[in-house]
């Protein structure tokens, strides 16, 4: 008999959680909720606290104060009825020799207390799912890596849990192998399922994801849809002036084009590389406009410019502008 779930909420919710190694805060404070059927991004270098709020969702750790809960459920008080409903895919995972595919899966299955035609139902629903049908009798270990991503996403998935916690999943993965795997996530979320995923590939995170949490030394930097947060940090630059990237190249020396940025009060940040010139530049559209009459007028020989506002991975690196170690 499943137990359901005390009242409906969030799927997953942190509340005020820490975690301390020693004098290490790898987790400061962190609260944040995933709703049903929501895909939600955890952004973070490495260290950053990402992998301990999985662990400590997954019912492998505990925290040093507060609490997390799944689907209602506190992973200090109830870690049996967590387990029943979360999926965990760590970063790193161990396979087992002289075992196949459908060995693998079906040995996870019975782990999970899964019996006959329940177990045959769910090994069948997995191998389709992850496309592994033409692999099943290979064995694990000659797998390439995007295979055995999909082996352990199927082990994740073999118990039917609404939650998913999955750590780094494209890490390692050739370019085909992440869309595949992006798509298998959009294919979860249509499916109700609730994921929390966490990646340095911040890009494909802001594809899929419905929300991100954006962490840096244990602490939550920023959370919210993708466009909440960008038009949060956007609104935060007009109160100051509206900021453009720019980038051009220029024939000739781009030094005297550098110290000619450098004397404007509209410009900063000015990075040279060989021939190009990235910058930062207070103005709309039109005084980017206005800034490129400008340099040719100086006798700057350009041959390409182009600015654009900034995206989630420029967020990022903004929000955590002097806080990585």
């Amino acid at each position: 008999m499943v137990t359901t779930s005390p009242q409906p909420g969030p799927m997953i919710e942190l509340r005020g959680l820490y975690r301390f190694f020693g004098k290490t805060r790898a987790v400061d404070g962190v609260s944040f909720e995933v709703h049903p059927g929501q895909v939600f991004g955890y952004i973070g270098p490495n260290g950053a606290g990402k992998t301990t709020s999985m662990r400590i969702l997954a019912t492998l750790d505990v925290p040093s104060y507060g609490d997390a809960f799944v689907d209602g459920f506190s992973v200090i008080d109830d870690p049996d009825r967590v387990r029943r409903r979360l999926g965990f895919m760590p970063d790193y995972y161990g396979t087992y020799p002289n075992c196949n595919v459908l060995e693998y899966l079906d040995f996870f299955a019975r782990a999970y207390g899964l019996k006959g035609s329940e177990r045959r139902r769910a090994l069948s629903y997995v191998i389709d799912f992850t496309k592994l049908a033409e692999l099943k009798d290979k064995p694990v270990k000659g797998l390439s890596k995007g295979m055995k991503q999909r082996l352990c996403l199927g082990r994740t998935l073999i118990h039917d849990p609404g939650v998913l916690i999955l750590d780094e999943p494209a890490a390692g993965l050739d370019p085909r192998a992440r869309i595949e795997l992006r798509e298998m996530i959009r294919e979860l979320r249509d499916n109700r399922k609730t994921v929390l995923v966490s990646s340095h590939i911040l890009t494909e995170l802001a594809e899929m994801c419905d929300t991100v949490g954006i962490i840096e030394r244990g602490q939550l930097l920023a959370v919210g849809s993708i466009e909440q947060i960008l038009d949060h940090h956007r609104r935060q630059l007009a109160e100051q002036q509206t900021h453009r990237i720019v980038s051009c190249q220029v024939l000739g020396d781009p030094v005297s084009l550098g110290n000619w940025l450098t004397a404007r009060d509209d410009v900063d940040q000015i990075k040279v590389d060989k021939q190009l010139i990235h910058f930062h530049h207070a103005g709309d559209l039109e005084a980017a406009a206005d800034l490129l009459k400008e340099m040719i007028q100086a006798d700057f020989r350009l041959i390409a410019y182009g600015s654009r506002t900034e995206s989630l991975e420029d967020v990022f690196l903004t929000v955590t502008k002097d806080r990585i170690q």
